[in-house]
């Protein structure tokens, strides 16, 4: 079985593109589910920085294509629209890319935290729809222990800056300072909650909390002793508050030009700075031409986190290391894929001859002692273990060259065998 990957992030794809090309939570198990076909695997990360399907496949030219045509059913749009915005990975290398991503050394803010929460609810989504198998669960296993060991092993995640942290920032040199200031914020999630934490730690006065859910708003603002609402109250708020924060996982815009215009005429020139910091994105781009607005979405904070993360370039490079090792695990693991099942069937097969053998003898056997019988055991079982010592360790050395196939097909021929002569054709993890 191979595995490929196709994908897109910040590095290859504006926000106007990955909006289009992002999976909601309800949508992933069945986009898995047609990714995998009948024997397949396939899980689907989809963040507001990437989108990427991780698909295994006997064939890898099939899980390629599906995963194109899945991508480009999201977008609405044709695969040679999207095929310069993708890229295209397999085995080896789609290994290594993961764990990099897990490691948050992909991120738009290398060491950021969420990414690993993030490839841990990929994965689970996956084991829910059943398209998880063994490769999957070995990959995604290693890959979250590949980002619980960059976080333990290096300084890569001390002080992390994040998007809602570079947020903020933003909003301090636009404003000059925060004290004082008022937010509106437009969802109750757990961005919403990270940018609201990092604005009042820089001394935003008063907050206002809007969800589609009036009880989640509550909940939130009531950490900061502020007041919440259903979204048909923002436009009213707007003729108040001097930043708002827009992180809400609606498909479309949650607040529009037209709003904005109106409660400008009320501000009286007043500016007002908003930032987006959601995908799809909840506020109209066209609000940026409105004298007095000042509007900036994930991308545009890449310039602020770029800042905030240059002390970071050491540890990161302590963390490449980590992940390199990683991979060559998982490169070693996968090529002995090719030699598991030969191994299993030689040993069964050395096995079941050893003992019919002593059953042809138990004529001859029966006038021995319990003690002398489990001597004849264990003497029969040493003599099969060192027998086939070398051709399993060479076997395994093959795998790892690349050579496993063509060993593993030698040792089927000389000795006669058939995968069905071993109970278990996968490797355990």
């Amino acid at each position: 079985m191979h595995l490929v990957l196709v994908g897109t992030s910040h590095h290859r794809a504006p926000v106007e593109l990955r909006e289009q090309l992002y999976v909601s939570a309800p949508e992933n198990p069945e986009l898995v589910r047609r990714l995998a076909g009948e024997n397949g695997e396939a899980v689907a990360l989809s963040t507001c920085n990437r989108t990427e399907l991780y698909v295994v496949d006997e064939d890898p030219e099939v899980a390629q294509e599906r995963a194109f045509a899945e991508l480009a059913a999201l977008g609405g749009l044709s695969e040679s629209e999207i095929a310069p915005s993708l890229y295209t990975l397999g085995d080896e290398a789609a290994a290594m890319h993961l764990f990099r991503v897990a490691a948050s050394l992909d991120s738009m803010i290398p060491g950021e935290a969420q990414i690993l929460g993030q490839v841990r609810g990929a994965y689970e989504t996956a084991k829910e729809a059943g398209t998880a198998g063994a490769l999957a669960h070995r990959l995604f296993r290693q890959a979250l222990r590949v980002g619980r060991r960059v976080r333990s092993e290096t300084a890569i995640g001390e002080n992390p800056a994040s998007i809602s942290s570079a947020a903020a920032e933003l909003a301090e040199r636009v404003f000059g300072t925060l004290e004082g200031r008022r937010i509106l914020v437009l969802g109750a999630g757990k961005m919403s909650d990270l940018a609201t934490v990092n604005l009042i730690s820089r001394g935003v006065e008063s907050v206002f909390v809007a969800n589609r859910s009036v009880d989640r708003a509550e909940r939130l603002a009531r950490r900061f002793g502020g007041r919440a609402a259903g979204l048909d109250a923002v436009e009213a708020e707007l003729e108040d508050v001097d930043i708002v924060v827009a992180s809400t996982g609606a498909r479309g815009y949650v607040l529009s030009a037209e709003q904005v215009e109106r409660a400008m005429r009320a501000r009286k020139g007043r500016p007002i700075f908003f930032v987006d910091i959601a995908v799809p994105r909840d506020i109209d781009p066209a609000v940026n031409d409105i004298e007095g607005c000042y509007l900036y979405d994930v991308d545009d904070l890449e310039r602020v986190v770029e800042e905030s993360v240059a002390g970071r370039r050491e540890e990161a490079v302590r963390a490449e290391a980590i992940v390199a090792e990683e991979a060559e695990g998982f490169r070693a693991w996968q090529l002995s894929l090719d030699v598991v099942p030969a191994i299993a069937s030689l040993r069964a097969r050395a096995e079941s001859i050893r003992t019919s053998e002593l059953e042809r003898a138990e004529g001859r056997l029966g006038s021995l002692s319990p003690s002398e019988r489990r001597a004849v055991e264990s003497l029969t079982a040493q003599i099969v273990n060192k027998l086939l010592h070398a051709p399993t360790v060479r076997m395994k050395q093959a795998a790892a060259a690349a050579d496993g196939v063509v060993y593993a097909d030698a040792v089927r021929h000389l000795f006669d065998l058939d995968d069905r002569d071993s109970s278990a054709r996968q490797p355990r993890e």
